[in-house]
């Protein structure tokens, strides 16, 4: 929704970039997902809109936040994701339960799968991106946030070992990063305390963002962070050059973790749960409606 809160005077250019700016919303918006600041941020810089430095990402956002008090730019395209409230959970009546509790019932559909998977994001900025296909493939989404702490990756351990028949099957994590000298080494990090803490049979499978797809999209550089500890063997291996992982189109990053997994799964086993849960849906329908007439 566009709601006016102050009054605004804009200077031609920044009107044209807030023109952009509700081409690029509208876009999103009809794939039902929500831009972070730093989202919108990659698209002006891939579409050669902006330079892609610090004072540009700075410029851009003060104009966003003008523009949305001005009643130009809908409030509800971009979101926050570091700072959501925990809203507890209420309903109008026993209807509206049942019909939450259908729409959230799923039987544990990987149970039947040849292995076990996950979906794990560097950053909390994709989370929105990411969530509803988590959800689709019925994946737990982990946001680390840069390199994880102990007790998230003994936690995440303890998970996949229950989740992966106590160990007896292969998991998998299908991982998105920034392609920087901490990005690419995340994966060995990941793997290796993942399986000191238990996780035996594991693999790490980086889906994003990695140099062929630097290649292929052409997403905006930055110069490697030559403080990191990791940079000179980064440098040495890419060039002085880091990619992040926002600068791909959310539908680029759709179609990659679907590949992923759709790769991964047994779809006619998959397919036989789904059946099984439309079933108990109807059932719980049907006890509805007996409850009501």
């Amino acid at each position: 929704m566009k709601r006016k809160f102050r009054s605004v005077n804009f200077r031609p250019d920044s009107l044209g970039k807030i023109s952009k700016m509700i081409e690029i919303v509208a876009e999103y918006q009809k794939q039902g997902l929500r831009l972070t600041a730093r989202q919108l941020y990659y698209q002006f810089v891939s579409r050669d809109l902006i330079p892609n430095v610090p004072t540009e990402y700075k410029k851009l956002t003060a104009l966003l936040t003008d523009a949305r008090y001005a009643g130009l730019v809908d409030w509800s395209a971009i979101e926050d994701r570091g700072r959501v409230p925990d809203v507890p959970s209420e309903w109008s009546n026993i209807e509206s339960l049942v019909q939450s509790a259908l729409y959230a019932y799923r039987l544990p559909r990987w149970n039947s799968q040849p292995t076990y998977a996950e979906l794990w994001v560097e950053k909390q900025a994709l989370a929105g991106v990411l969530a509803p296909l988590a959800r689709e493939f019925h994946v737990p989404l982990m946001v680390n946030k840069g390199y994880s702490s102990a007790s998230a990756m003994y936690e995440s351990a303890e998970r996949i070992v229950r989740a992966s028949d106590d160990g007896s099957k292969p998991a998998t994590i299908f991982y998105l990063g920034d392609h920087d000298p901490s990005g690419e080494d995340m994966v060995r990090d990941i793997e290796t305390r993942l399986v000191e803490f238990g996780c035996s049979d594991l693999t790490v499978t980086k889906i994003a963002l990695t140099m062929a797809q630097v290649d292929e999209y052409d997403p905006p550089p930055n110069p490697a962070k030559i403080a990191d500890p990791r940079a000179k063997a980064y440098i040495e291996k890419f060039g002085d050059s880091s990619w992040e992982v926002d600068a791909l189109p959310p539908d680029v990053l759709a179609q990659l973790i679907r590949d992923a997994f759709e790769a991964a799964i047994d779809v006619s086993a998959l397919d036989e749960i789904k059946e099984q849960e439309e079933a108990d849906k109807q059932w719980l329908k049907d006890k509805l409606k007996e409850r009501n007439t």
